[in-house]
């Protein structure tokens, strides 16, 4: 039986305990729920606002839980010397904006071919691997491919979006023709954002994939059915 592996994000968990400034919930405790109940490595983004997951929160997480830790961030000097001193197993480089509600769409390679480079190399030679968040697009593939990027993310955003069955069968034709190219130039194949309890199965359907990252479904999810049940229920549905 094909494993798809799960990715849990977590970034929610924090929003909501920062939205008191208190303690709890807390993002250790929460990590170490998500990996008794199947999740495969847990997803934090830390963002430059740091509106919801803090410096702190990925320290203790990594000292304290035994398991895979994959940081998003964005592709600036801060970030990179944050992810060199914490140290997660891996990072996926995203685009950032500072009014942004979520990430939108993948990230812009044209033009920062020279810096995403020397920051790719900066995490691998840490023996850190090395994602890109993507739009399912054959240029950005190749892109991030030659720039050293050990795996891709591949953005579900429009998939997720798209209303009725055949507008979304369009959608999925996309990733999976991406998703040939990325297995072609022998990356980690990951997918993520938007996915859902209704819509995640034919996207873990396609050939190749290795990793699904899913965060806000998920955490929506545990309010009404417990954290543990929601990881659980997931992990079942992408198998």
């Amino acid at each position: 039986m094909r494993h798809v592996k799960l990715g849990v994000n977590i970034d929610h968990i924090a929003t909501l305990r920062q939205a008191r400034m208190e303690k709890n919930p807390d993002t250790v405790e929460a990590a170490r729920v998500v990996y008794s109940s199947g999740g495969d490595m847990v997803v934090m983004h830390l963002r430059q606002d740091r509106r919801h997951v803090q410096d702190a929160d990925l320290e203790r997480v990594r000292q304290d839980v035994k398991g895979n830790l994959h940081l998003e961030i964005a592709a600036i000097p801060e970030m990179e010397k944050i992810a060199l001193r914490i140290r997660p197993d891996s990072v996926c480089l995203v685009p950032e904006s500072p009014k942004e509600v979520t990430t939108q769409g993948g990230l812009k390679l044209d033009g920062r071919s020279k810096e995403l480079e020397k920051t790719i190399k900066n995490l691998s030679a840490a023996g850190i691997e090395v994602d890109i968040f993507c739009d399912p697009e054959p240029q950005a593939i190749r892109a991030a491919h030659n720039m050293g990027a050990d795996g891709i993310e591949l953005c579900t955003s429009k998939y997720s979006e798209a209303w009725g069955n055949k507008l979304q069968a369009k959608e999925l034709e996309k990733l999976q023709l991406a998703s040939f190219l990325v297995k072609e130039l022998k990356m980690q194949l990951h997918s993520g954002h938007g996915l859902d309890y209704y819509n995640v199965a034919p996207v873990a359907r396609i050939e190749g994939m290795d990793c699904l990252n899913i965060g806000f479904s998920i955490i929506s999810r545990a309010m009404f059915v417990g954290l543990k049940n929601a990881v659980s229920e997931m992990k079942r549905l992408i198998q």
